[in-house]
């Protein structure tokens, strides 16, 4: 690797590689790739005025490049890919993680499969479909086939343990394979039609049950023959709601991308049989990419991690590197995938569709960013702080008469929560129940580091009224960093003293900031509050979990922290391993007969108070 400055980057090589751009405090900004390195800087520094205002900017922030030359030109593109996930550079485009949408998994590995609802898919032999744009969407798939299709409902923890059939049995929506001898055959025709539902394939799925139905009915086997219809028509039923946009009845995906100065929408509509079944849009910011490298990268990222690879993408946009990002796609499907461009034709009214549908996005965000900005400097005003509060940061401290004492920082990004920063705190140096100690603590270790505490919110918010604030007044101004940033306490209001509203409170006043009759500034502080709160409780209960789980297993010979996971998944909790038989404790993975009785002599003779259910 060579680093160049933008007064010798003439000097940079001709091959093909990778650049990464870096900015005064060598921190990479940007990676890009090209097949001739030297002429695709140059392009960079040599105009004096770029097409696009924003990319001009960000030139002006590079320091320096550093070169990273590779064989070929599909050598650079896969590490451009790898460099890209590695570093996360401000200005690339960066997919967000597409597991954070629901998907639904269908558990093929398990005798009698079932259908769960899951955020994260892995590879473990599972089916996976989706990810669904909304949970609403994925509880309504799951809610019709539940009662359309006679799959266990149970989880599987609970159906190994089950010792009769549940409701759902009774009611004829489940054969109760967790304690009635069902025929395999029988279960997995059901798991093949949930398949064909799931992919989109409902017309070949309502040809075949209408088979079965007329079978049925020639056997004289009427009662069933009636259920196949009932079935057959509530499938009928969900494809009205579907619009069929292509004849050839193929599964094809269309990307599409629309652009402002300051922010890129990309759209992806999914087709499979012929009919659309989904829409979902991707916004990014802040990047030196144009339209179609934005496509290309956006391939890269989704199809990685996607559940499903159709044989077709139509892109509204031709991808540069074409071939080899359909090799890529080739390698990930192990089946050929096209990336075409259409001109004409049915394809291009696909593509039509989707450049409106990424620019009424488009409309839609630059709008939603308009309105935030504009909330955020009538909270200003209102506050009167010095800066806009575009990042704002709340703590709240957790503990029960001052046991496991923790606490939460959850930030505000532009009015919307920033998951991604949100960060939890174990109290450390505080040995007595002191809530303003954990304050000070905690505030110490998140803006006492110098540097490494950057970057500083606009706003910081503290939950617990005057004490609270002036105990992070006072902490702010011993780490020697008062003035960079806003501070306010938000306090409850006091119902016996006739209040109605909670407080703000700000340093060097003792009345509470008067906000006015718009309510929505008030409730935004509150919601950063309460979720500041129900992000603190939730991490102490997982630490106070921890603890009895601990208390009920540890000291066991033979038991370490594999084991202890896999006992508790199976039976769900320490009280039902108290109860479980020597043979039920063998059945358990990774657990022998020698274990299993440690196991029982320790939980049995101790009846430890601290296990959980």
């Amino acid at each position: 690797m060579t680093e160049y400055t933008i007064e010798n980057i003439s000097q940079v090589s001709t091959s093909p590689g990778v650049y990464l751009m870096k900015d005064n405090n060598r921190k990479i900004i940007y990676v890009g790739k090209a097949k001739n390195l030297k002429k695709r800087l140059l392009s960079y520094f040599n105009k004096t005025e770029h097409p696009d205002i924003k990319t001009g900017i960000l030139v002006k922030k590079i320091a320096c490049i550093e070169i990273i030359i590779t064989g070929t030109e599909n050598d650079a593109l896969m590490l451009e890919s790898n460099l890209i996930k590695r570093f996360r550079p401000r200005y690339n485009v960066i997919l967000k993680d597409s597991q954070q949408y629901p998907s639904l998994c269908l558990s093929i590995k398990e005798p009698f499969p079932n259908l769960t609802v899951v955020r994260k898919t892995q590879k473990d032999n599972a089916l996976y479909f989706g990810p669904f744009t909304s949970p609403g969407a994925v509880y309504q798939t799951l809610k019709f086939i539940n009662k359309n299709f006679k799959l266990r409902k149970c989880k599987t923890s609970v159906f190994k343990t089950r010792t009769r059939p549940c409701l759902n049995w009774q009611i004829g929506t489940c054969l109760g394979p967790c304690c009635l001898n069902v025929d395999k055959n029988v279960y997995n025709e059901i798991v093949k039609e949930i398949i064909l539902f799931l992919k989109g394939q409902t017309p070949s799925l309502i040809q075949k049950i209408k088979k079965e139905m007329q079978e049925s009915a020639k056997q004289q086997n009427y009662e069933l023959a009636a259920k196949l219809r009932d079935k057959m028509f509530a499938l009928k039923k969900t494809i009205k709601k579907q619009v069929m946009i292509t004849t050839d009845f193929k599964d094809r995906d269309i990307l599409a991308a629309a652009r402002s100065h300051e922010k890129i929408m990309v759209t992806l509509l999914t087709v499979r049989g012929g009919y659309l079944i989904g829409s979902r849009n991707f916004p990014f910011t802040e990047t030196f990419a144009d339209n179609s490298e934005v496509i290309e990268t956006f391939i890269y990222q989704y199809y990685e991690k996607a559940n499903f690879i159709p044989r077709e993408i139509l892109t509204s946009i031709p991808v540069k590197h074409r071939q080899l990002t359909q090799d890529y796609l080739k390698k990930l499907n192990n089946k050929k995938v096209s990336i075409l461009t259409p001109r004409r034709g049915e394809k291009m009214n696909l593509i039509n569709m989707a450049v409106k549908n990424a620019e009424n996005g488009l409309e839609y965000l630059i709008s939603s960013s308009e309105a935030d900005k504009s909330f955020l400097i009538r909270l200003q005003n209102c506050l009167k702080t010095k800066q806009i509060p575009e990042q704002i940061e709340c703590f709240d401290n957790s503990n029960i008469s001052g046991t496991s004492p923790v606490a939460g920082m959850v930030v505000f990004k532009n009015g919307k929560p920033l998951k991604s920063a949100y960060r939890t705190y174990k109290i450390k140096t505080v040995t007595e129940h002191d809530d303003y100690a954990y304050m000070a603590e905690v505030l110490k270790r998140r803006y006492g580091k110098e540097k490494n505490s950057q970057p500083f919110p606009d706003l910081l918010i503290v939950d617990g009224g005057k004490g609270q604030l002036n105990i992070a007044v006072s902490v702010i101004r011993d780490i020697g960093i008062e003035g960079r940033f806003d501070i306010i306490g938000i306090a409850k209001k006091d119902k016996k003293a006739g209040e109605t509203r909670d407080k703000i409170y700000k340093p060097g006043r003792a009345n509470p900031v008067n906000m006015g009759k718009d309510n929505s500034l008030l409730f935004f502080l509150q919601q950063i509050r309460d979720e500041t709160h129900r992000f603190a409780i939730s991490f102490h209960r997982r630490q106070r979990g921890k603890k009895s789980f601990g208390s009920a297993l540890d000291f066991i010979p033979g038991v370490g922290l594999q084991r202890k996971k896999a006992l508790l998944k199976y039976f769900g909790s320490v009280k039902k391993i108290q109860a479980a038989t020597l043979e039920e404790l063998e059945a358990v993975p990774g657990i022998n007969k020698l274990i299993a009785k440690a196991i029982l002599s320790h939980l049995k003779s101790k009846k430890n108070p601290g296990s959980r259910s």
